[in-house]
């Protein structure tokens, strides 16, 4: 049997993540009963919302267990198959974890067309994609001409909620935390305006980039950034609450923003939090428009790559502090 390399939750944070929270062990790879599919990981995905999950904060990713596979979403190829619909050699995208080998059951696995490298499965195609796609378009209902405002715009899924708003008409406004990033967004990925919430004067900044104030807040951040946004909202907004990485690596997370409920009452402002998984009856239709922009060259992928499991430790430290943009993409 091959050796099955397998990263643990070695220790749950209490601050900041360290790379020492995890440590590998192998182990021999397992064998599938009946019913059951062995994959062999090729590549895997870490988002900002896996710290949630190591929180304990995000329950749709159950309770984090110390000792056991750090959990992942990744595309694999299947090695050996004892359930129909299946068979060696298939390229499919599962809940694989972080390790070399991994086994599910068919209902599981999601086909992956022959030729889409894993990249762009797991990044514009894979969740991010469709989490940008439903909750721009289906919460956030953009409008020609409206000003769309996205947070944490540089990453995985805020890239792709901004150009997916360049799209429909809107006037865009990136929020990201280093000028790098900044000009990344609107030297690259089409957007009008993007300021810095880690500026002195970022609240002058983010006013001045709004003059029209907001129709639709795409919110990855929380804390200040929606804040300042709550107070820069047009009558009739929208805000789209997709998740909270200021809050997320960190033993106290901050209260939340000044201004609601009377902001979001006297501006009459929808303010809706979702998740992916609740369109998971219309990924194909998301993914068939994404694959369109993206073959067509109107969206454009980032991605911040690492080689080796031994790598997903530090990728993931790296995104939480801010270090990567677009998707985070470990080959393995």
């Amino acid at each position: 049997m091959p050796d099955n390399r397998q990263m643990l939750i070695a220790a749950l944070p209490s601050g900041p993540l360290q790379t020492s929270n995890f440590e590998m062990q192998t182990t021999p790879a397992p064998e599938p009963a009946d019913g059951q599919v062995l994959c062999r990981t090729l590549a895997i995905t870490i988002g900002a919302g896996q710290r949630a999950g190591l929180q304990g904060s995000a329950s749709y990713a159950g309770a984090p267990q110390i000792g056991g596979v750090m959990g992942g979403t990744g595309v694999a190829q299947v090695e050996t198959s004892r359930a129909q619909g299946f068979a060696a050699g298939d390229l499919v995208m599962a809940p694989t974890g972080w390790q070399d080998y991994s086994l599910h059951h068919a209902d599981a696995l999601q086909p992956v067309p022959a030729g889409t490298a894993p990249a762009l499965q797991l990044g514009g195609l894979g969740v991010n994609g469709i989490t940008a796609y439903f909750g721009l378009l289906d919460i956030g209902a953009p409008k020609e001409g409206e000003t769309v405002v996205v947070s944490a715009a540089a990453g995985s899924v805020g890239h792709l909620v901004g150009q997916i708003a360049k799209l429909q008409g809107c006037r865009v406004v990136g929020v990201a935390g280093s000028p790098a990033k900044c000009a990344l967004l609107t030297d690259e990925l089409g957007f009008d305006t993007a300021v810095n919430y880690k500026d002195a004067d970022f609240r002058a900044a983010f006013k001045a980039a709004t003059p029209d104030r907001i129709d639709v807040y795409f919110d990855n951040t929380g804390g200040d950034v929606l804040g300042s946004a709550i107070f820069r909202m047009n009558i009739k907004g929208r805000i789209v609450c997709c998740g909270a990485v200021s809050q997320y690596d960190t033993a106290n997370p901050a209260p939340g923003p000044r201004g609601i409920p009377g902001l979001l009452v006297n501006n009459r402002v929808r303010m809706e939090g979702f998740l992916v998984f609740d369109y998971a009856d219309r990924y194909a239709e998301a993914r068939a428009q994404l694959r369109e922009w993206i073959e067509a060259g109107q969206i454009t992928l980032k991605l911040s790559e690492y080689h080796g499991l031994d790598a997903a430790p530090q990728a993931f430290v790296d995104l939480l502090g801010g270090a990567t943009t677009g998707a985070t993409i470990v080959h393995i």
